[in-house]
């Protein structure tokens, strides 16, 4: 099922997409999903406001840009105090133990910086510890997210990139 997505990533629900769900068997999660505003939707609103059921949701354009999107999205999270924060850059570098892993530390952590994404590292961390401590199992590493020193140091996988010479470029790329 193929989505259309506005240019901050929010999912838009064609009629297609809505048949796809009701086939499916998550009938119950069209009411929660926002679609494409078209005629059909609005007759669909119609009638089922006449039975007393809920209507769908049609998706209205925000006028923010993709920075002010994230930072809303990203103060919903939820995540104690100690992790929002969290001085990620200490928390990581207290876990290397030689100037190789620093330098790799330094030079990620820095394209980390650059991209805004030190609350997602905060967050990972806290997603860690609490998976970690409510006994939940997580994969092993997959895909080029093992590349990234940072986050083997935060736990997300246990492959070391720098025991099998990764390129974190190949993560944030």
């Amino acid at each position: 099922m193929l989505l259309k997505t506005d240019s901050n990533g929010i999912p838009i629900f064609s009629n297609k997409n809505l048949i796809d769900m009701i086939y499916t068997g998550h009938v119950d999660k069209c009411h929660v999903v926002l679609c494409d505003a078209n005629d059909e939707i609005e007759k669909f609103n119609v009638h089922a406001k006449e039975f007393g059921t809920k209507g769908l949701q049609t998706y209205i354009p925000i006028d923010v840009d993709q920075k002010q999107f994230d930072n809303v999205c990203q103060s919903e999270w939820f995540m104690p105090d100690e992790f929002k924060n969290l001085d990620v850059y200490s928390f990581l570098e207290q876990k290397c133990n030689n100037e190789v892993e620093v330098k790799r530390l330094d030079d990620e952590y820095k394209e980390f910086e650059k991209r805004d994404m030190i609350n997602l590292l905060r967050y990972m961390v806290y997603l860690v510890d609490y998976m970690r401590n409510n006994n939940i199992l997580w994969g092993v590493g997959r895909g080029s997210s093992v590349s990234s020193f940072v986050l083997y140091l935060i736990g997300v996988h246990r492959i070391n990139p720098i025991q099998f010479d990764l390129d974190w470029r190949e993560f944030l790329r």
